[in-house]
């Protein structure tokens, strides 16, 4: 899988050590919060990625996690060592220092590893809110460069400043806009429990170990994007936190990154909920799943880690079986068997979120709904949650993603649950509207 293309924009990598401001930086950039921001050090673990455009020029933003082994985050190596990742593949590095204490030694010799790397890098103080304290962040000079940005992200103060320099610093030739022909990506939140794989999937759609992958619970905090190409198709893919009862997170970091996964849910154009093939469904994966029904967005049911299941002992419709048994109100949903580690089926996840996703778009004209509703009719008249029959006069769509009908009858009550459901599967069944939920609006008239 292609994450790039042969015109790649240039990449600008924010670096530095924990709590030096560097997503408030990111996001004072964009000009909107992307990347969370948290009192306490060590919120961003993977890389958070966005397109910026300043001056004209348009590029990759990237905030990227702190360089620091702490004994007290059993991820810091790996975190540090995907900061470097992006160092090394960056066109441009902003070396963030926190203006509120003292330059350390070990900022001295990052700062000297960076500039071994030959690309240019512009040094840049955070945290400076008044004149009187650019004096004492004095000993950044200490690096050796002639000209140091000494700027409050939180409060825009010479972030203009640092603007122009970033835009000055970029080859020329970049475009401010997307070719008028470019397509647009279809984003995929990648959604679940902690702990299913998620992260694994994103690095097998990637080709490469783009997200950190441990155990230990928790690991994603912060929603990252990655743009991927299959072919001249794009797919923004969003690597979330792994989704659990906030009452059993005891990290405030973790807290926050559960709260914006739910928050991207409604955000995305099609949903990917993952489920471990060793223990599903549970009533976590329930949970996840209803916010995605709720979302109204296409889904696609992708159960991980096929490659611990012996094939010989249960078939796929045995395990459709058992998951939607207890998670009927997503059974419009493709569920696809994966595994992350060895690849298997994992680009279909692609395929099928692009045909969902056409399915939610579909139009249907009304003239061809009125038949199908006079087919339904003659065979099962609807019945309302009072227990009575009556009849609808006709209907039209309203609205896609999701597909939404107007029903026009003689009754002011709703249907009955059992007799929605069965006039939904109907209308999903003529028009193959698999993947998406169908929302359906009574009206008396």
């Amino acid at each position: 899988m292609n994450t790039d293309r042969t015109k790649r924009l240039p990449q600008v990598v924010i670096l530095g050590f924990p709590n030096a401001g560097k997503s408030t930086l990111f996001n004072k950039l964009l000009g909107k919060r992307k990347a969370l921001v948290h009192s306490l050090p060590g919120m961003t673990r993977d890389h958070v990625v966005s397109l910026c455009t300043l001056y004209g020029k348009r590029f990759e933003l990237v905030d990227t996690g702190g360089f620091l082994d702490s004994q007290a985050d059993r991820l810091s190596s790996d975190v540090k060592a995907k900061a470097w990742e992006a160092a090394k593949t960056a066109d441009l590095l902003l070396y963030l220092l926190d203006g509120k204490r003292e330059l350390l030694p070990a900022e001295e010799d990052l700062f000297r590893s960076l500039k071994k790397l030959g690309k240019p890098v512009l040094v840049v103080v955070n945290k400076i809110d008044v004149e009187s304290q650019r004096f004492a962040a004095g000993d950044s000079y200490r690096l050796g460069e002639d000209r140091i940005f000494f700027i409050s992200a939180e409060h825009k103060i010479n972030l203009d400043e640092l603007e122009e320099a970033i835009a000055d610093a970029l080859p020329s030739g970049v475009e401010a806009e997307p070719d008028a022909g470019e397509p647009r990506p279809l984003k995929i939140a990648i959604v679940g429990r902690i702990n299913v794989g998620k992260s694994s999937l994103a690095n097998r759609l990637c080709g490469e170990e783009r997200f950190i992958v441990s155990e230990i619970p928790g690991t994603t905090r912060d929603s990252s994007d990655v743009l991927i190409w299959k072919g001249d198709k794009p797919f923004l893919l969003v690597d979330t936190a792994g989704i659990r009862k906030l009452a059993r997170v005891s990290d405030e970091r973790e807290s926050a990154g559960v709260i914006k996964a739910k928050k991207n849910i409604p955000l995305a154009d099609v949903i990917c909920l993952v489920l471990d093939a060793e223990e599903f469904p549970t009533r976590q994966d329930t949970a996840v799943a209803r916010l995605a029904r709720d979302s109204g967005k296409p889904l696609v049911l992708v159960l991980n880690k096929w490659d611990l299941v012996r094939e010989s002992e249960v078939t796929l419709a045995q395990v459709k079986d058992i998951v939607f048994q207890r998670l009927d109100f997503i059974s419009y949903a493709p569920l696809l068997t994966v595994s992350a580690l060895t690849g298997k089926r994992v680009t279909q996840i692609l395929d099928l979120a692009e045909k969902v996703h056409q399915n939610g778009l579909k139009k249907i004209g009304t003239s061809g709904l009125n038949k199908f509703l006079a087919s339904v009719q003659k065979t099962n008249l609807p019945l309302s949650n009072t227990r009575k029959r009556f009849k609808i006069k006709y209907m039209t769509q309203k609205a896609v993603l999701p597909p939404t009908f107007v029903l026009f009858s003689s009754s002011r009550s709703a249907f009955a649950l059992s007799y929605e459901k069965y006039f939904t599967e109907r209308l999903r069944e003529k028009y193959g509207l698999w993947g998406t939920p169908i929302k359906l609006i009574l009206k008396s008239s």
